[in-house]
């Protein structure tokens, strides 16, 4: 009898001892129901999901079908009815239409205009994020009205340098205005995602001797691709789509970029749409495979430095 009642006893004082031990069975179903709560389905942002892609896919599907009618056949058929008779006879003539040189126009244009944004935007960004001198940062404010000055309102005085200079229908005189219009957002990026690598980096590999041109391409690029990528690929889509430029800025055929010469399959008393919804499709293949290949970086460098 004793010894039950001194085994007893330790167990007694522990359960006495734990205030929350009668309270614990009646907090793990309210964990439970909380954690189930979670868990419940969205019906209505589900529902409001598949509206809005509902809303989204209906014009690609218009346009693809109707990228496959004949002329005639465009306003015979119900627009969002399959093509009795689909044919390829307009992705041919666009095709034959010197659609080539205007895809090679495109390209050229694009290539080397971003090329030129992400080594002039990295070499800045890593000159203000790296210097805390007040002429930096006057330069870096300046810089930053860019994004406040909308394009249309300088077409006039970028015409007329572009003239003075010389350029006028050239692909230098696309190429020269897309860089200096996709250098401040640019360069926006870029410093507040190198603003977020370690000091100590840099301490390190300067101890080990390194110079300025080692620092940026050994430890600032590589930290950076992220962020490069995304600012590539965003310029990228601005100067592939650009149309105010090459309309304003060049004038012969030769010269002429794919936004552009979506104009050239109008007539004058009739347009042949499936025609041109054609030219649409092709055009817009290229920056399509492109950001599915880039998205991911696209979306991971954008929030990159903002979460402070």
């Amino acid at each position: 009898m004793t010894t039950t009642a001194r085994r007893a006893s330790p167990a007694k004082i522990i359960n006495s001892g734990r205030p929350d031990s009668g309270r614990s069975s009646t907090r793990r179903p309210s964990r439970v129901r909380a954690s189930n709560r979670g868990l419940r389905p969205n019906f209505l942002g589900a529902s409001a999901s598949v509206v809005w892609l509902i809303i989204v896919l209906i014009p690609l599907y218009w346009i693809v079908i109707t990228s496959f009618r004949s002329q005639e056949g465009f306003f015979d058929d119900h627009p969002l009815a399959f093509p009795a008779q689909p044919t390829l006879d307009n992705y041919v003539l666009v095709l034959e239409n010197d659609f080539a040189r205007y895809l090679m126009n495109s390209a050229i244009v694009t290539v080397v205009a971003v090329a030129l944004i992400v080594v002039c935007g990295f070499l800045f960004a890593y000159t203000i994020s790296r210097t805390t001198s007040p002429r930096v940062r006057k330069l870096f404010n300046l810089m930053l009205l860019g994004l406040a000055i909308p394009l249309q309102a300088t077409i006039i005085p970028v015409y007329l340098m572009i003239v003075k200079a010389g350029l006028y229908d050239s692909l230098l005189a696309i190429i020269l205005p897309s860089v200096a219009f996709g250098l401040p957002i640019t360069v926006l990026i870029l410093v507040n995602f190198m603003r977020d690598i370690p000091g100590q980096l840099y301490e390190a590999i300067r101890i080990d001797g390194a110079s300025e041109w080692v620092t940026i391409r050994s430890l600032a690029l590589p930290l950076s691709r992220p962020a490069i990528t995304t600012v590539a690929i965003y310029n990228g889509l601005n100067v592939w789509n650009g149309f105010l430029f090459p309309l304003i800025l060049t004038q012969s055929a030769d010269n002429r970029v794919l936004p552009l010469a979506l104009t050239s399959y109008q007539g004058l008393f009739s347009i042949n749409v499936p025609a041109v919804i054609a030219a649409v499709v092709l055009s817009s293949l290229p920056i399509i495979a492109l950001y599915i290949l880039g998205r991911r970086q696209l979306l991971a460098g954008m929030t990159a430095g903002f979460g402070k």
